[in-house]
């Protein structure tokens, strides 16, 4: 064989090995072809701009012009990591008074933080540590434009989101205006520059904190509990102080052209401006700021390399040249969901649920969705971004310690839902959860393997041990059975009760994966590996099933015959998917068979975001790439995602970015595959249909 055709069949060979990973791919063409477009006044069409710790969302003008009428869609948020607020505690309730004692047969009374009903001052204290700390809505900045959105006519908005801005174009009483709007990447500041032949004013209203559930954090009724005081004024330059209860901030508004700063009312300023063009700045910070002005140019400018960057250094998908007619949705929601959670989750804490859009849980987050969220940026390119928000566990590790002391356990247990501070929200459910453990092991450990970094081991090390010896102490060896079980918890299928779980699917699957990384850890940085620890992943129980099919305990040997049971998340297909297959507790006939069960018979109502990125995991490792096509793609209101790329949830849920993060995590495997998977698109059919093209992503464990 001569040496031509020998360099002509290597090449062939590499570019079939390479199959998908091609490194010609129009990154600017696949974001851009996305990009949102709205036509119309729609509540559930708001766009967002953002740096992923700080963000704002605006409606059809490109700001904020009708917070109210967008309040029960994707609000018209403007959130940050660091913008929290606690209600006054008059009453002087004090967290002890949120704890319970339970019995799960360790020998010893274990106390958890939980909604006591039955003690009048428990539970308001209860209802008080649930509400407090809460996220604040910083302030609206819109257009004043008067009260009749109807007057909003030839409307055409659009997100570039290669280079982080939003242009709106549209008439509002005949006037046309055109206004384009960028969040600068480094501080929490937007930009916008705004043009119109008509009068040109905007508004700067603060609203005090609703303490709600799942609202927008605006209680507009309140004005005389709050303040905004300008504390300095210019030509072009102007700074006002907010101040509610004991939180302070501030809010520096810098302009060019000639405009005057004037205040309209209580907590209510307006910048009227002269000319047809007014260009402005708006800062949000916690301390006065001293800094030089920054012009919208400069954001802009700052914003157009921040995200050009992000793109070209980050992994991409490519569906152009599939043939399956749903291959152009699937690379709509791909594309949308790596903008989405680069703009509201990678800032210094964990994202709540819906971001920094609006509040949920009070703007708490859960430790439970981390992965769903932030898994996805190792796999895609940007590890540093999880980096960023996996350090906030070092702030909180004391109080993760504590929780594991009181109830007398080694290690750090996390906490489940919580705020920047590490203080446990009281919980029937959360509190009782134990499957947000193995996540930090899991996330170093995506971390480790985005560059086999020697610093990233030294930095998580200590966190890694000390989950693992919670996790080892948690599990408790039953001597007849002469194994290792789970018990005293909820499921992550949260319709088992903590007081009679024993065992469930996903969560035992779990303790042995992440034992097993904690190991290779300590070997990895030169100790001895853990006996006790070798002896629980030796022993841990296999998954109990009754005819054939897997249960969602082992003390729910009712699963397929009680209603209750096959609704929530149907988490027994996490245990082969999220997880890699591992033959000592999972028999792969039996979870086809438990899977293609929960396939005709699930409850899909009651599923939410992230169901369907763990179904299409689990079907992806078990052979079955149409499987995971069907379910990333499957037509359930829970599984959809609005023209922003939001997965929409129900009305009260209207966004949820663990749908969004599980997508990524799932079409990351799907392209990459895992740990010995050698075929390219491995989740995708073979058919022809999906010749998927990507490049940069990560394989999964």
């Amino acid at each position: 064989m001569n040496r031509k055709l020998k360099i002509f069949i290597l090449t062939f060979l590499i570019s079939i090995s390479a199959a998908g990973r091609s490194i010609t791919i129009d990154k600017h063409a696949v974001v851009s072809r996305n990009n949102p477009h709205v036509t119309s006044v729609d509540s559930l069409s708001s766009l967002s701009v953002g740096n992923g710790g700080f963000a704002f969302t605006v409606d059809a003008t490109g700001l904020q012009s009708f917070p109210e009428k967008y309040s029960k869609g994707i609000p018209l948020g403007t959130m940050s990591d660091w913008g929290w607020h606690s209600f006054d505690n008059p009453n002087g309730y004090k967290f002890e008074e949120t704890l319970r004692n339970y019995d799960f047969g360790r020998g010893r009374l274990e106390p958890y933080a939980v909604q006591i009903k039955d003690n009048a001052r428990q539970k308001a204290a209860c209802n008080w540590y649930r509400v407090n700390a809460h996220r604040l809505h910083l302030g609206v900045v819109g257009l004043e434009l008067g009260n009749d959105i109807h007057q909003i006519k030839s409307i055409d908005e659009t997100l570039d989101m290669y280079r982080g801005v939003i242009n709106s174009k549209f008439k509002y009483k005949g006037k046309a205006y055109h206004v384009s709007t960028v969040c600068d990447p480094v501080s929490d500041r937007i930009a916008s520059d705004i043009v119109s032949d008509g009068k040109i004013t905007v508004k700067f209203r603060f609203p005090y904190p609703s303490g709600g559930h799942s609202d927008d954090a605006c209680n507009w009724t309140s004005d005389n509990l709050h303040s905004t005081v300008l504390v300095k004024n210019s030509a072009n330059r102007a700074i006002l102080k907010r101040t509610i209860g004991k939180t302070v901030y501030y809010v520096t508004i810098n302009w060019q052209g000639n405009a005057k700063l004037r205040e309209r009312s209580r907590n209510y300023y307006v910048l009227d401006s002269d000319g047809k063009e007014l260009s402005f700045t708006c800062l949000f910070s916690e301390k006065e700021t001293t800094s030089c002005s920054m012009t919208f140019n400069h954001i802009k400018t700052a914003a157009d390399k921040y995200w050009q960057g992000y793109w070209t250094k980050g992994a991409i998908a490519d569906f152009s040249q599939c043939k399956a007619a749903q291959a152009k949705e699937m690379e709509r929601r791909v594309v949308l969901s790596q903008y989405l959670l680069a703009i509201q989750d990678c800032g210094d804490t964990p994202p709540q649920e819906t971001g920094l859009t609006y509040n949920s849980w009070y703007g708490k987050f859960h430790l439970e969705m981390i992965l769903w969220h932030q898994a996805q940026f190792a796999l895609w390119g940007h590890p540093e971004m999880l980096d960023r928000s996996l350090s906030w566990y070092f702030k909180v590790e004391d109080k993760a310690r504590e929780i594991a002391r009181r109830q007398g356990f080694k290690g750090v247990r996390w906490m489940k839902m919580t705020d920047p501070s590490g203080d446990e929200a009281p919980s029937d459910v959360g509190s009782f959860l134990i499957w947000q453990q193995p996540h930090l092991i899991y996330l170093a450990e995506l971390l480790y393997r985005a560059n086999h970094s020697k610093a990233v081991l030294k930095k998580y090390a200590r966190l890694v041990e000390e989950t693992a010896e919670f996790m080892a102490d948690f599990a408790q060896y039953d001597s007849v059975g002469n194994r290792y079980v789970l018990r005293g918890c909820i499921a992550a299928q949260e319709t088992l009760p903590a007081s009679t779980t024993v065992n469930p699917p996903f969560e035992l699957s779990y303790w042995h994966f992440a034992l097993q990384i904690a190991q290779s850890w300590r070997e990895r940085l030169g100790k001895d590996r853990n006996a006790h620890w070798d002896d629980i992943i030796s022993k841990i129980s296999p998954l109990a099933d009754k005819d054939g099919l897997y249960l969602a305990a082992e003390t729910q040997p009712d699963t397929y015959s009680n209603e209750r049971m096959y609704s929530d998340h149907p988490a027994v297909l996490g245990a082969v998917g999220v997880l890699p297959f591992n033959s000592h507790q999972v028999d792969i006939a039996k979870m086809k068979k438990t899977e293609q069960w929960i396939w005709k018979n699930w409850k899909w109502d009651t599923t939410w975001g992230w169901d369907y990125p763990m179904m299409a995991m689990c079907a992806a490792r078990m052979g079955e790439p149409d499987k995971a096509v069907s379910a990333l793609l499957m037509k359930q209101q829970k599984n959809t995602y609005l023209v922003s790329g939001h997965n929409y949830q129900d009305d009260r849920l209207r966004l949820y970015l663990p749908g969004n993060g599980g997508l990524l995590m799932s079409v990351a495997m799907m392209c990459a595959g895992w740990d010995g998977s050698t075929t390219a698109n491995i989740g995708f059919p073979n058919d022809g249909n999906w010749n998927v093209k990507w490049e940069g992503l990560k394989p999964l464990p």
